[in-house]
């Protein structure tokens, strides 16, 4: 119970509120004290009462004729969307009993009112490393029909797109040229990492067969685990579809849904007016999300109109395979409020309005973790909450 009273203590002191405000946040300590008492985790007493306070607040604020309301907005305009509950899926790399352990705790974590009508953004990389890509996919397939008043939102990691690449599920080169011409800045890698050359490899994307490959070294130093057949350790999604490693017969194993939802992932996703905590209370501002992120030095406006695109023609897409190039927020948006989320990385890091969520790494002993706005509360599939 003391940790309910400290840390809202410290939510208090963090807060620039109007006088006549204070009710309100009065009113959730009280609520944090009842949730507590009917048994509730301190954890979820202090989200629950949490959500009561940020609701309240911005309903007033809205209603109120202050002239400097210390909810903030980067936009001019208001929508409800400013008051959804957005939460962020990391890396799940197939993993399904961690992925149906996570979705179990949000239900948990977060009201029904809340969770029902989210938006839940995936940040990419479904498949390979763990054994079930084939149930993991079946999972998120049946997501909008099992749950139709919420919002999903698939974004495709490096590994999605290139299972995307060798069963033919990508859009072709939008100028023409064949996806051989994106071997050539990588072929010294080709032999090293044993690039597929079987039945279709000849129209294939450099990434399809770079997956579906075969390394020539069976040691990932910085993984410090052995590989699982090719570079991106696809071996298991192959074996999820009943067929071995390096197979043309993954083609046809695929169902054709499977097919259907790898090309329909998105690159990039925007949108406005999403919830956050800050230094300065909840702001809303433009989200981005994208799996490794954006890359600095180069226009950002260059970036989002070809990953919008879906521009084949590029041998590497930077900011869905980047590391140090795409960590930090472009210097252009560090003015403009914006939120770049991502997972990919192997890490948990939540620095201001960069958040990268990628704690599993796709490595069996690491869970998976989702980050939920506006509270910026870090969920794990390895959490207990009391139900």
């Amino acid at each position: 119970m003391r940790e309910i009273l400290d840390l809202f203590y410290v939510l208090r002191s963090h807060m620039v509120v109007e006088d006549l405000l204070l009710p309100f946040y009065y009113v959730s300590v009280y609520f944090a004290k009842v949730h507590y008492s009917q048994g509730y985790s301190t954890r979820k007493a202090i989200v629950l009462a949490s959500s009561i306070h940020i609701n309240t607040t911005v309903l007033f604020t809205r209603s109120s004729h202050f002239s400097s309301p210390k909810i903030m907005s980067s936009s001019t305009t208001t929508t409800t969307n400013t008051d959804r509950v957005v939460i962020c899926i990391g890396d799940i790399h197939g993993y399904i009993t961690k992925l149906q352990n996570l979705w179990s705790n949000l239900q948990t974590l977060i009201p029904p009112s809340q969770f029902n009508h989210a938006r839940i953004i995936f940040l990419g990389d479904y498949c390979d490393r763990g054994p079930d890509t084939r149930k993991v996919i079946d999972f998120l397939i049946n997501l909008p029909s099992k749950y139709p008043n919420q919002s999903h939102i698939f974004l495709a990691g490096n590994h999605d797109f290139a299972f995307a690449a060798f069963v033919g599920a990508i859009p072709a080169p939008v100028d023409g040229s064949e996806f051989s011409d994106t071997w050539k800045e990588f072929e010294v890698n080709e032999e090293r990492e044993g690039w597929y050359k079987g039945f279709g490899f000849e129209k294939m994307h450099l990434q399809g067969r770079r997956w579906s490959g075969k390394m020539s070294v069976k040691f990932n130093v910085a993984k410090g685990i052995e590989y699982k057949g090719s570079i991106y350790d696809a071996g298991t999604t192959f074996q999820s579809y009943g067929v071995s490693h390096g197979s043309a017969e993954l083609m046809k194993a695929v169902p054709d849904e499977h097919k259907k939802f790898l090309q329909d992932l998105v690159w990039i996703h925007e949108e406005d007016d999403v919830g956050i905590e800050t230094e300065k209370g909840v702001e809303f501002c433009k989200l981005i999300a994208v799996h490794g992120g954006l890359e600095r030095g180069k226009d950002v406006a260059e970036q989002i109109k070809y990953l919008k695109a879906k521009d084949t023609r590029i041998p590497k897409v930077e900011p869905l395979s980047g590391r140090k190039s795409v960590w930090d927020i472009p210097q252009e948006l560090r003015n403009t409020r914006t939120i770049v989320v991502s997972g990919h990385h192997g890490k948990l890091h939540v620095d201001g309005l960069r958040l990268i969520i990628d704690e599993g790494g796709g490595l069996e002993q690491n869970p998976v973790a989702a980050i939920v706005l506006p509270s910026k509360t870090i969920v794990r599939d390895t959490d207990k909450f009391k139900s």
